[in-house]
């Protein structure tokens, strides 16, 4: 054996050595030594060192993205009822003084989803429009000059209730229609010809009906032409304000029921992830406290495998203080792991990046084995406990996360890590050679057989190695890794040859593979440790 390939199987032992001390935590025991004891107040404290580290992190940019992922994780909860998301929606849009940024939105959504239910609560009010097209040329070009050249019935809506007024009541308005041409067209020629239109001029005629014509306004004609919700897109600004004023000065009853019922039908998801960013963090509080209060009931149901369940669960413990500070630091370990350790890889993060491994070294020299992680659980009666214990077991989970995806570099690996916490695994065929800068197929690189074919094929001669240079330009770095790789020779040489499993964690249903799992695994833990902790509150 080679000196290179002696080289090699050291190191892999040494990462295996390393793994080993991967502890999952999934054994619940009893702990009854001073030692144990101490081993689990000395990860309460390097954990809450953790906690501090993290969260200048999270803030260092702004809470901006940090409360972006709450928003998306919020949106998520499925048990909410249509009537109380009505309601928890509602009580924002009803405090004083009036959240503007959050109405406007609230609004907005409401135009691009049920533009017809605006339009026509619109074309009931058509008067009002009079308002709207007077002095303003680009908005009166926009919704009247769309006249057709092939006949009367593809006219744009504006233009065709316009003509079809002009003619209705041609006795009390023909004379108002301004022509291009050196005279004016008789209703007989235009309804014979309607591609005349196309020489009225617009602009003139409608300020003409502005002043002279106010039949024209609250017309049937013309409030069908606004039914659609078409006109809102006009200008969305001056509609957003007119139906505030319709719902704050007229509190306009037919109004509000519109919001009511789009509040009461629209996805929970969709409502959440376009109105919860306009919160202050204030307002995110109290709709957080609103929200706990109506998820309360469900958590006798200890369905901790469901992520969205789990997060209900702490939202209820969380959601009703006054800062929101816990509850996104919770949300950000624990549903948001790849996030974190993106900011901890970016530029920015540096600094926290040497801190947190120096603090996750120390964690992991802490012995377990007893398998027990905090003296705690036993004396979990009060609520302020449950409540630390949950911060505690969250920041742990990542932990746990951050491990797993730094130190399971191979199948090995992560074999070892499934035997040694008692997790049962079946191969999937779905192995992959992978390069050190991507993480799965979806990410650019080949499965191994293919390239295998073009580690065969650089070794033809120069000419075959310009050829795939010159094809596969996209992919160099991704394929120069994998070539300098000696396949033949020993298999512990692909640090990152991976491939994926099915799990006893989840009745092997899943094929997981090393890009998820330690997601998977540390929701999983965390799920398993939050069933023990409230099993000990009964």
């Amino acid at each position: 054996m080679s000196f290179g390939s002696q080289s090699r199987k050291k190191a892999f032992n040494r990462k295996l050595y390393r793994y080993r001390m991967i502890d999952l935590f999934l054994l619940e025991s009893t702990f009854n030594d001073e030692q144990d004891v101490s081993s689990a107040k000395l990860r309460i404290s390097l954990l809450s060192e953790l906690e501090s580290v993290l969260w200048k992190l999270l803030t260092c940019g702004g809470r901006s993205e940090v409360r972006l992922w709450l928003s998306n994780t919020i949106a998520s909860v499925t048990s909410i009822s249509p009537q109380h998301q009505r309601d928890l929606f509602m009580t924002l849009l009803r405090r004083k003084p009036l959240k503007w940024a959050f109405a406007s939105q609230l609004l907005q959504t409401l135009f691009e989803k049920r533009s017809r239910e605006a339009g026509i609560l619109i074309a009931k009010r058509s008067y009002i429009m009079e308002k709207f097209f007077e002095g303003n040329p680009r908005r009166i070009s926009q919704w009247f000059s769309n006249f057709a050249t092939n006949g009367a019935s593809d006219h744009g809506k504006g233009a065709k209730a316009l003509a079809q007024f002009a003619f209705v009541n041609r006795d009390i308005c023909w004379e108002e229609l301004e022509w291009k041409g050196k005279h004016g067209q008789s209703p007989a020629v235009v309804a014979t010809k309607p591609h005349y239109f196309l020489d009225l001029d617009v602009h003139q005629t409608v300020k003409n009906f502005i002043q002279n014509v106010p039949e024209f306004w609250s017309s049937n004609e013309f409030a069908e032409s606004l039914k659609d919700g078409e006109i809102l897109f006009l200008d969305t600004k001056f509609f957003v304000k007119f139906f505030i004023d319709l719902m704050l000065k007229d509190d306009s009853k037919d109004v509000w029921e519109v919001i009511n019922e789009f509040l009461m039908h629209e996805s929970f998801s969709s409502l959440c992830q376009h109105l919860l960013v306009t919160l202050e963090d204030a307002d995110f509080c109290n709709f957080l406290k609103v929200l706990c209060k109506l998820l309360r009931p469900r958590i006798e149901t200890k369905d901790f495998g469901n992520s969205s369940f789990m997060f209900e669960v702490i939202l209820a413990k969380y959601g009703d203080s006054e800062s929101i500070d816990q509850i996104l630091l919770l949300n950000a370990v624990i549903n948001q792991g790849r996030q974190l350790l993106r900011l901890l890889r970016d530029e920015d993060g540096e600094e926290q990046l040497d801190e947190i491994k120096a603090i996750i070294h120390k964690i992991s020299a802490i012995s377990s084995n007893s398998h027990c992680l905090f003296p705690l659980l036993k004396e979990c009666d009060g609520r302020k406990k449950t409540i630390e214990m949950i911060k505690w077991l969250g920041l742990q989970s990542w932990v746990l996360h951050y491990r797993t995806s730094e130190e399971c570099q191979t199948p090995e690996l992560w074999e070892s890590l499934f035997v040694d916490n008692g997790i049962g695994f079946r191969k999937s065929n779905e192995y992959l050679l992978l390069d050190h800068s991507c993480s799965s197929e979806d990410d650019g690189c080949e499965p191994c057989n293919r390239a295998r074919a073009k580690s065969k094929k650089r070794k033809k001669g120069e000419k075959g190695g310009k050829r795939r240079k010159r094809n596969f330009d996209s992919q160099e770095s991704c394929d120069d890794e994998l070539l300098d790789l000696d396949i033949r020779n020993d298999r512990m040489d692909l640090k990152l040859n991976t491939g994926s499993w099915f799990l006893s964690t989840d009745d092997y249903t899943v094929p997981w593979n090393a890009k998820d799992l330690p997601e998977h695994l540390s929701k999983y833990c965390m799920a398993s440790w939050m069933k023990w902790l409230f099993a000990k509150r009964e």
